[in-house]
């Protein structure tokens, strides 16, 4: 009877075991890559622009950086803390410096007339769509 584990911790009885222990080990560090500071982002076509909307929770607006590169939209947080906080005692602390990158293609995306808000830690950004006429897309004509 001692040998018998409840239901309940039955997944973590398995953990324990040789085999499964090992290889959690091993593919731990690549699991969390990204998944814990990687922040939440939305992009929505609303006809005429694209309205790309990132969650930054406990972030300041000069902590983040959006770019528009050749249709490429990236958002990157550079979240660090102020010197006053690394001077703190601290008996326990779940708070940390992160950093991260979230990008999105945007193929007819217009240079002109961007606009970002940053208000109560959800970041917007309008991305106005080019006109069919100003496309840079060139039709190649086949001999």
């Amino acid at each position: 009877m001692a040998g018998m584990v409840p239901y309940s911790d039955y997944e973590k009885a398995l953990r324990r075991a040789w085999p499964f222990n090992a290889f959690d080990d091993f593919f731990a560090p690549l699991a969390t890559i990204g998944s814990e500071d990687a922040f939440k982002m939305d992009v929505e076509d609303a006809g005429d622009k694209y309205v790309v909307s990132a969650e930054l929770p406990g972030v300041k607006k000069d902590q983040i950086d959006v770019e528009l590169n050749e249709g490429n939209l990236t958002v990157t947080v550079d979240k660090k803390e102020s010197d006053e906080q690394k001077n703190k005692n601290y008996l326990q602390k779940e708070t940390s410096e992160w950093h991260a990158t979230r990008g999105v293609y945007l193929k007819d995306a217009a240079k002109e007339g961007l606009s970002a808000k940053f208000d109560n830690g959800v970041l917007t950004v309008n991305i106005p769509k080019l006109d069919d006429k100003k496309s840079s897309a060139t039709k190649v004509t086949i001999e």
